[in-house]
Order: structure tokens, then C-alpha cells, then sequence
């Protein structure tokens, strides 16, 4: 039998990141929420809040789609007040969890039409879910990294040093190859 990564792997990792982010912007604050995501984006977003909205308003709307639901619109969800972004995050993952929990297995891989912002669609819910999951996983990658850059320590949220899937991580001395 083969080995594989599935959605549970990807739901713990992404609660653990949620976890790890939203203990470090209690610590630090509206004023990491408000950092720039500079000049070059495609206008959609401003700030790390808004980049943080964005992450689980896209959970939310796609299980609403999943769902057959309205669309929730996440604009009345303040960018700027951390309890605010991710009270909202856990509302949507726990959509998303009913979803996952309740979808008839004969429909995880059913084509279904989707529109999304200008773009017909055709995805299996299972496609959508995985979107869903490693999106969440980039953006916060890309908000590291924003907020590195405006000289923010953000801590490591590899998965390697996650407690998903198990394993230790301890300090040790790095070795020559690790250094590189």
C-alpha cells in the first residue's frame, strides 16, 4: 500500500500554523496586521490582515460553494483585529470539517460548475478541499515572509518541526551540509 499525505495531515499542519500565528500576532499586535504587502501585488491586498482574511475567507467561500450556501462576505471582518480574523478562520475551518465529515463518498470526485471572481469552473470536491488546504499553506509562507522583510521574527513553521505526523525536534549543533 502505498504511503500518502491526506486531508488529515493538512487540516492538523494548517491548525497548528493557525495556532502558531495567532499566539504571534496576539504578541505583536494591529501593527503586524498592518504591514504593507508592498507595491507589486495585484491591488486585491494591502496589508498582512488583509492577506490573513483573504486565507480564510477562501476556506469559507469555498465550502459555502461545496455547501450549495450564498457566499459569505468577509468584508464587514475588521484586517486589523487579530481575535476578529481568526474567530472567523475557525468558523470556516469548522464549515469545512462538517463538510469533510458529511459529503457522500460517491461525491468526493463528482465534477461540479463552479464560478469563481470571472472564471467558470469545473473541480471535484476533492480538488477543492486540497486547494483550499495548500492555499492556506502558501499565503502564510508569503505572510513570513512579508513580515520578515520588515524585520520581524516570525519563528520557523516548517513542517519538519511541526508536531504533525509525529517526530522530535531538539536544538542541536548544525553540521556543515545543514549550514549551507
Amino acid at each position: 500500500m502505498p504511503m500518502h499525505v491526506g486531508f488529515d495531515d493538512l487540516l492538523a499542519y494548517t491548525e497548528w500554523e493557525r495556532h502558531e500565528w495567532y499566539a504571534w500576532f496576539r504578541e505583536h499586535g494591529a501593527h503586524a496586521l498592518s504591514v504593507s504587502v508592498g507595491p507589486h501585488g495585484d491591488g486585491r491586498f494591502a496589508t498582512v490582515g488583509h492577506l490573513v482574511r483573504h486565507v480564510f475567507s477562501a476556506e469559507k467561500r469555498y465550502t459555502d460553494r461545496l455547501f450549495g450556501r450564498s457566499l459569505t462576505d468577509p468584508a464587514s471582518i475588521p484586517t486589523d483585529d487579530v481575535d476578529a480574523l481568526f474567530q472567523f478562520g475557525r468558523q470556516g475551518r469548522l464549515d469545512l470539517l462538517e463538510l469533510i465529515g458529511t459529503l457522500p463518498a460517491q461525491d468526493w470526485d463528482t465534477l461540479q460548475d463552479f464560478t469563481v471572481v470571472n472564471r467558470a469552473l469545473k473541480a471535484t470536491p476533492r480538488k477543492i478541499v486540497l486547494h483550499v488546504l495548500v492555499h492556506e499553506i502558501r499565503h502564510w509562507a508569503q505572510i513570513a515572509t512579508l513580515l520578515r522583510l520588515q524585520g520581524l521574527t516570525v519563528g520557523s513553521h516548517d513542517v519538519l518541526l511541526s508536531p504533525v505526523l509525529g517526530g522530535d525536534v531538539t536544538r542541536a549543533r548544525a553540521s556543515r551540509e545543514d549550514a549551507e
